[in-house]
């Protein structure tokens, strides 16, 4: 490989959490780092928010939810099962959640330009603006990026471009994700108000709550619906994973409407002022997606390595996204110091993020994205439960039925075959 006259140490492509993180954390250990961002501003790419479970950032960041926009500190958390005409939550709230804060809902329009000033206060540089058109190679090298005519060069580059990052797929390192492992995300944001919020939500001061639903809410198709409440507004949406939405030939914001109007959910959202609209790809396939990280002079974190986790019971990207760029920032600067920045020495970041909570999460919940692939998730089991809470609470002057009895008939109505409901049990115990 010819010398090179490296115009910084690192440069990170991508103001989100990851690429903010890892800038951060690169600058305070004295390196010159380079952060592009092809937004305008950070933050300006990304749609609304989302529910940020932040113990993560207070570790990086000591002060992070006193200190940063957020918008509220998640104390209900709901999981609903949606039916056509009923809905069945269960709702948590426990003190021990609050302290430490475990989640707060965040705005990333204000969330990034925060986390981009504190890169700025530990030295990074931050190039705004900017399309990357492609990662710059020599050899097996990776070098530097090309932005039009201009090129940068660095010993190490951070591709943190998001979900089915593009910057790998130009470079041929990585192929497109197959539909499986993707999800269309659409949602709105609400204006309610504050006093509204809380009066809807059944809140005070700075709490707030979540919901994570499924079953009617994507009209079969494999996903979820979601509800979090900002200080004066709420976030709402449905994620759908794009194999089944394309096999079931529906239109993604036409799900979205559904869940909107339904008559479980159109009521908190009733006399609200749309903010914002949109739609975006996001992560669904797990630990699958974790391939490809490291090569001669490039990692990729975040998103862009598919850091994301949905359960069924919470949705995480950028808790996960934060602690991969961490375990990729300590990586990067032993590599640094060594000068040796080869894919044997960056894959101590692979070997990094899979100590901590980010790789081990990972592993624990490899199986549920089939699991919540399930069709009988989306409409038997919802009618399952609610037919026999219906059972339970209708007291229509007729001689009650014996619990066993009302479950036996509810599960002969829902088609569901008593093999399939404990397989079902089987399956969700082993990957949730």
């Amino acid at each position: 490989m010819t010398d090179i006259e490296y115009d910084f140490d690192v440069i990170v492509v991508g103001g989100g959490v990851s690429g903010t993180v890892v800038s951060f954390l690169l600058a305070q250990e004295g390196h010159e780092v380079l952060l592009i961002e092809r937004g305008v501003e950070a933050g300006s790419k990304n749609l609304s928010g989302g529910i940020f479970y932040c113990r993560v950032m207070e570790e990086i960041f000591p002060g992070f939810v006193n200190e940063a926009p957020i918008e509220r500190k998640i104390t209900r958390n709901i999981l609903s099962l949606l039916n056509k005409n009923s809905m069945v939550n269960v709702d948590y709230k426990d003190t021990r959640l609050s302290n430490p804060v475990n989640a707060v809902t965040v705005l990333r329009a204000k969330l990034d330009p925060w986390l981009s000033e504190k890169c700025e206060e530990a030295g990074v540089t931050i190039m705004p603006g900017i399309k990357v058109d492609e990662l710059v190679r020599e050899g097996s090298q990776f070098v530097g990026v090309r932005a039009g005519e201009d090129v940068l060069h660095a010993k190490v580059i951070v591709a943190a471009d998001g979900v089915n990052s593009f910057l790998a797929q130009y470079a041929g390192i990585r192929e497109k994700e197959p539909k499986s492992h993707l999800a269309v995300g659409v949602k709105s944001v609400i204006r309610l108000g504050e006093e509204e919020i809380q009066k809807r939500f059944h809140l005070t001061g700075d709490e707030g709550a979540g919901y994570a639903v499924v079953g009617d809410c994507t009209q079969g198709v494999h996903g979820g619906g979601f509800l979090y409440t900002n200080k004066e507004s709420i976030s709402i949406g449905v994620v759908l994973v794009l194999e089944d939405l394309v096999k079931k030939e529906l239109v993604s914001s036409d799900i979205h409407d559904h869940f909107l109007n339904h008559p479980m959910i159109a009521p908190l959202l009733e006399d609200g002022e749309l903010l914002e609209y949109g739609c975006h790809l996001v992560a669904e396939g797990g630990k699958a997606m974790q391939h490809d990280l490291v090569h001669d002079g490039l990692v990729l974190i975040g998103d862009a390595a598919g850091f994301t986790l949905n359960t069924g019971f919470t949705v995480r990207g950028m808790d996960l996204a934060a602690g991969s760029a961490r375990a990729a920032a300590k990586a990067i600067d032993q590599a640094l110091k060594s000068e040796d920045y080869s894919r044997v020495a960056l894959h101590k970041y692979v070997q990094e993020y899979e100590k901590t909570f980010v790789g081990k999460d990972m592993e624990t919940y490899k199986r549920a994205p089939s699991f919540l692939e399930n069709d009988e998730m989306y409409g038997a089991v919802g009618s399952l439960v609610t037919d026999i809470l219906y059972g339970i609470f209708n007291l229509d002057l007729s001689p009650r039925k014996h619990l066993l009895n009302v479950a036996r008939e509810a599960l002969k109505n829902s088609g569901l075959k008593m093999t399939r409901l404990i397989r079902i049990g089987y399956e969700a115990v082993r990957a949730l």
